[in-house]
């Protein structure tokens, strides 16, 4: 085999997996962020929270029409906050306390583009200590989905296929919860289709516990893009080698 030959194949195995490893770290973000987040994932018992639920994908691709919100128990009170693109509606208990709150586009949502919807939360002083879920059903144009599964002991939101978004309660007035009354909603619609931001991602993760993203799809990225870096050195260090 001529040593040209020999250049041109290596080349082309460099280029090759220089591409598979960028291809890997783009779609491993993208992977991750394929569920309905809460932000905050983490709040005081006794306090009142803004929850802001966002979604950046359809069912299959099909546009997102509508999120249907279950509330569990440990809530004391839920205000929906009213916002631009979506209608709301509200199922109550015989105490006036929402049990179900949906939100409806106006206009559907397309595969691809970041959307939140909003409610003011009170938590029970009894739920401190506790993790709760808020179990969603995305409905869009053509199916639905069900973001409705909790982890059992020993289980994280990893191990879920479709894990509901799940907010864990601290003690009662706990600076460091991450209670707050918000004034202001988050935009209804955005073309931002990049992966959910850290505090969003908390949500899905282990019963809320901690910001940030999924740690499978961090380490899956991480090495997609040095399987890209060393392969395009190669490409580079043989190129000098033979001009030298």
């Amino acid at each position: 085999m001529t040593t040209s030959l020999r250049s041109a194949r290596a080349r082309r195995t460099a280029l090759i997996g220089g591409a598979a490893g960028v291809t890997l770290a783009l779609a491993a973000p993208l992977a991750a962020s394929a569920h309905v987040h809460v932000d905050p994932g983490a709040v005081a018992a006794g306090t009142t929270s803004t929850l802001t639920f966002a979604f950046s994908h359809g069912c299959d691709g099909s546009p997102t029409t509508a999120l249907v919100i279950d509330i569990p128990e440990g809530i004391g009170n839920v205000t929906p906050l009213v916002q631009g693109g979506w209608t709301v509606s509200r199922e109550t208990g015989d105490d006036g306390i929402p049990t179900r709150v949906t939100y409806t586009a106006e206009t559907p949502v397309e595969d691809h583009l970041k959307a939140t919807v909003a409610m003011d939360v009170l938590f029970d002083e009894s739920a401190a200590g506790s993790s709760i879920a808020f179990p969603v059903v995305q409905t869009c144009v053509d199916g639905e989905i069900g973001w409705t599964q909790v982890a059992e002991a020993g289980q994280s939101a990893d191990d879920l296929e479709s894990p509901a978004p799940v907010v864990a309660v601290g003690a009662v007035g706990d600076e460091s919860g991450g209670h707050g009354h918000a004034t202001e909603a988050a935009p209804a619609h955005s073309d931002d289709d990049a992966a959910d931001s850290g505090g969003e991602a908390a949500g899905a993760a282990d019963a809320g516990a901690g910001a940030g993203g999924d740690p499978v799809a961090r380490w899956l990225a991480a090495g997609g893009l040095a399987a890209g870096i060393a392969a395009l050195a190669v490409v580079l260090v043989r190129g000098r080698a033979r001009k030298s």
